[in-house]
């Protein structure tokens, strides 16, 4: 079951999602709107490796924007910090931001119950487009648990993304054990 306005308003009242900066009228029916931050990154090499620690240049929007190409992985970071303790957050993108041919995740649209951090993001374009830092970015959309969870997230000692940051964060691959 997704979450409707008046529960998501219900769970942040109890502590269970967290939104700062929380904006009511970035509240819609189902779904709370988030936006793109001030920073950008892309990988230092053109060939990536998933058993090497890949390198990342970040960078900041300026005022003029930022004008994005196609066939280059830019990650963003929402503005936004939010907090999921008893919901399953997933991120969409805003259809006004698909229909300018940018998709904002190419598979990390799900968070875990127990994330918290601002969302990074793994923007594509499909043709040369101009950004702007606070721009709408995406929805989050929260999904009701059934049953006990015991392994929280921000308690996992192998989580990879529990450190907060404002700005984007490489792939943490390398970490894992293959």
């Amino acid at each position: 079951m997704i979450l409707s306005d008046v529960e998501i308003l219900d769970a942040m009242s109890k502590g269970e999602i967290i939104v700062e900066p929380f904006d009511r009228s970035c509240l819609g029916t189902n779904s709370y709107d988030v936006h793109l931050g001030k920073y950008l990154a892309c990988y230092r090499d053109d060939i990536l490796d998933a058993k090497k620690h890949n390198e990342i240049d970040h960078f900041e929007i300026g005022e003029e924007g930022f004008v994005l190409e196609p066939n280059r992985l830019y990650l963003g970071v929402t503005k936004e910090y939010t907090e999921t303790h008893a919901h399953v957050p997933f991120l969409e993108g805003k259809s006004s931001v698909g229909r300018l041919g940018i998709d904002i995740h190419a598979t990390a649209g799900k968070g875990d119950v127990g994330f918290c951090n601002t969302w990074t993001l793994e923007i594509s374009v499909s043709q040369k487009v101009r950004i702007y830092a606070g721009m709408p970015i995406g929805q989050l959309i929260y999904f009701e648990v059934r049953g006990d969870i015991e392994n929280y997230y921000n308690r996992k000692q192998n989580a990879k993304y529990n450190d907060k940051t404002l700005r984007p964060v490489e792939s943490m691959m390398w970490k894992n054990k293959f």
